[in-house]
């Protein structure tokens, strides 16, 4: 005992210095006598162990096919192996790939179900489970049966072969015995009810209750028409009308309570259910027989006559029949009528008498504004019309709405004119009366002037139309208040007068070397791309490297740039600018004066080069792209000698570059860092010391000749 516990301890102290190797340190996990002997299935999950490799750092998962997916090898089949097995052959596939697999090894780290649910579930398809897992978990992995489905005849397939349970009985019990147990790549299959018929509808228990109760084989009676819940219900002994129609839910406020028809056998019979409420003589209320069918009617299939009836016609909100008594003045009359309607000609209110060939008018819109008189009497039988105000009407009689109900619309709208306001009305009301904007108004700026000397508002009508919002974001009109859509310009940036129209805090200012310089109208979906695009782009001069934007209205004014040029290579929308209206896009010419650009943004290239000059140089270009921009080097170039003068940074100094043996060699590493503000310098090969050296002695050699010559002489 005493040896075995100190092997133990031998054996921890190694695991915690990290001395004993992975294989022996993970044997303990995955190599007990009962992990060996389970065979591998569809959804369990390994883990290679392959200290050094980091593609099997992440465990994986044998698929519906039984093989796993191993880096750099691909599909292994290893369900139905044991462990063993299963580690024995991924070693053999690992060794054609891998030398070193001392410490190799192969775990397994959780046991799951494939499953399929399928049938009356919300989301039938696939799911995952962990080894254990029963049906209603997997009902509920695949969320849920739907209203409508048939348990007691739910399937559970294998291999084939469908096995039949009984789910009801298990939520009725909990009994889980009465659920077959799960295996992997098993599919679950729900039914539908046979009572849901072959077309899906929404389920809805209630309205099956409401349809009523009544059951096949019992006496039932049937309701319908103006009822709240028409259908057939169990009839009993002793029901009279009233219990069948309380039982339906009542009559509907369309019923016509005067004409409830009963029919029982061969012989309709009325009942009168306004005189009964009215009397309560239960001598008017019957009982009603097993098989009886009784009909509502709507209200309007009556005509409504009587002795003490007035009619209201025309433009009211409830015209009808409606009845009066003693003292019952016109005021009583229109306010049960809802009132005029907004588009009523209140000044020309008609009252046809009873005898039918006598006709009053009435000005109701006078009598309000005078605020005195009395308005005419209304007797039994009188019929009172509201006529529609007319177009006709409206246009000659619109000086007669007050100013303070009247509300004007100007500019850019199909009928420009002075409207009647109402105070359920709203700007799109407005709008609308108005025949809405033409195709040439500006509807991002609508201007409204309230008519107590406020500010104007100005509402971006468009913004709302196209993204939505809430109504009551929109503005609030009131009598007196004046609209104006504005007019769009035809050109934007027409410089012949009528640009004055566009406002300036509205336009961008577009200069330079584009198609069409000028002033142009801005708003909230226009980007930088959009007004460059409406002055027809740059131009074949333009320096597209260094745009310039002058920000106005920040407080003090900021100049940006933009590189157009690297927006073009990389595609980044973050190099763009944000445009507001009152900015200035200035896009200069390559060609321009040098003497425009500061000796700090260029670089001088002076020597036996094609085009020397002044160059500027951007991120990433180097002595090559300066020597390519200015024409390559001379044919007499000394390009072994080339002078690069560094006046750019925090001393003067001066480096030589080899240009042939960099062409020879191809490092990199010897090109000189050159930035805006240096000088390179090509010399020609006149000023070699070899040159020199030979001009001299060349000329050492003709005074020698000359001497000779005078000696023969």
């Amino acid at each position: 005992m005493i040896r075995r516990i100190a092997r133990l301890l031998l054996v921890l102290l190694l695991l915690l210095a990290g001395m004993l190797p992975v294989s022996a340190q993970t044997a303990g996990a995955s190599d007990a006598p009962s992990g060996q002997a389970v065979r591998l299935a569809v959804g369990d999950v390994l883990q290679v162990v392959l200290p050094g490799e980091d593609s099997f750092a992440n465990t994986v998962q044998i698929d519906r096919e039984g093989r796993i997916e191993l880096p750099e090898v691909g599909p292994v089949a290893v369900a139905g192996l044991t462990l063993r097995e299963a580690r024995e052959q991924v070693r053999g596939i690992l060794a054609q790939r891998f030398r070193d697999l001392s410490r190799f090894n192969l775990l397994l780290r959780e046991r799951k179900l494939l499953l399929t649910v399928g049938g009356y579930v919300r989301t039938p398809g696939p799911v995952e489970l962990p080894r254990g897992a029963n049906v209603q978990q997997a009902i509920t992995a695949a969320g849920g049966l739907q209203p409508g489905a048939q348990l007691d005849r739910m399937q559970v397939r294998r291999d084939g072969r469908p096995i039949t349970f009984d789910y009801k009985r298990y939520l009725d019990t909990g009994d889980s015995s009465l659920l077959p147990a799960l295996r992997t790549l098993d599919e679950i299959f729900v039914p539908v009810s046979p009572l849901t018929g072959n077309v899906e509808v929404p389920f809805d228990s209630g309205a099956l209750t409401r349809q009523g109760d009544a059951g096949q084989d019992t006496p039932s009676i049937r309701v319908f028409g103006e009822v709240n819940a028409a259908g057939t219900f169990a009839w009993k002994e002793g029901m009279t009308v009233m219990d069948a129609l309380m039982r339906a839910g009542g009559v509907s406020r369309f019923a016509g309570t005067e004409q409830v028809r009963i029919i029982a056998g061969n012989e309709p019979k009325l009942f009168n259910l306004k005189t009964f409420l009215d009397t309560g003589d239960a001598r008017l209320n019957p009982r009603i027989a097993g098989g009886t069918t009784i009909f509502v009617p709507v209200l309007t299939e009556e005509v409504k006559v009587g002795p003490r009836v007035v009619y209201m016609m025309g433009e009211v909100q409830r015209a009808g029949a409606y009845e009066v008594r003693a003292g019952t003045g016109f005021f009583d009359i229109l306010a049960n009528a809802g009132g005029p309607t907004r588009f009523a000609e209140t000044r020309q209110v008609r009252i046809i008498r009873a005898d039918g060939k006598t006709i009053d008018f009435f000005d109701l819109g006078g009598f309000i504004e005078r605020g005195g008189g009395r308005p005419p009497e209304i007797r039994p039988g009188d019929a009172v019309f509201i006529p529609e105000k007319t177009q006709g009407e409206q246009t000659a009689a619109w000086l007669r709405v007050p100013t303070t109900r009247a509300v004007r619309v100007m500019g850019a709208v199909r009928q420009p004119g002075r409207f009647e306001w109402s105070d359920e009305m709203s700007l799109l009301d407005l709008l609308a009366q108005a025949g809405g904007p033409n195709e040439r108004a500006d509807t991002s700026a609508v201007q409204i002037l309230p008519g107590d000397r406020a500010a104007p508002v100005r509402f971006d009508l468009q913004k709302f139309l196209e993204q939505g919002g809430r109504f009551a974001a929109l503005p609030v009109i009131r009598g007196g208040y004046t609209i104006t859509v504005p007019e769009q310009l035809s050109a934007p940036n027409d410089t012949r007068g009528t640009w004055l129209r566009q406002e300036a805090d509205r336009s961008i200012y577009v200069m330079g070397s584009v198609g069409a310089p000028g002033r142009y109208a801005f708003d909230a979906k226009l980007s930088f791309l959009d007004i460059l695009s409406a002055a027809n782009g740059p131009t074949t001069a333009a320096d597209l490297q260094n745009i310039r934007i002058t920000h106005r209205g920040e407080g003090r004014d900021r100049v940006s740039r933009v590189n157009l040029a690297n927006y073009f290579e990389t595609g980044d929308d973050l190099l763009m600018p944000r445009i507001r209206p009152g900015d200035v896009i200035y896009v200069p010419d390559r060609n321009r004066n040098w003497l425009e650009t500061p000796a700090s943004n260029v670089v001088r290239v002076l020597g036996a080069v094609g085009k020397p000059g002044r160059y500027p140089i951007t991120e990433g270009m180097t002595i090559l792209d300066l020597l390519a921009e200015a024409g390559g080097t001379g044919g007499t170039a000394l390009d072994t000698r080339i002078v690069v003068v560094n006046l750019s940074c925090c001393a003067n100094e001066a480096r030589t570059f080899d240009l042939q043996k960099f062409a020879r060699t191809g490092d990199f590493s010897m090109l000189p860092v050159v930035r805006p503000g240096d000088t390179v310098y090509v010399p020609s090969t006149a000023q070699s010391e070899w040159r020199i050296f030979f001009e001299g002695f060349r000329d050492v050699v003709s005074i020698l000749s000359v001497i000779a010559l005078l000696k023969v002489l």
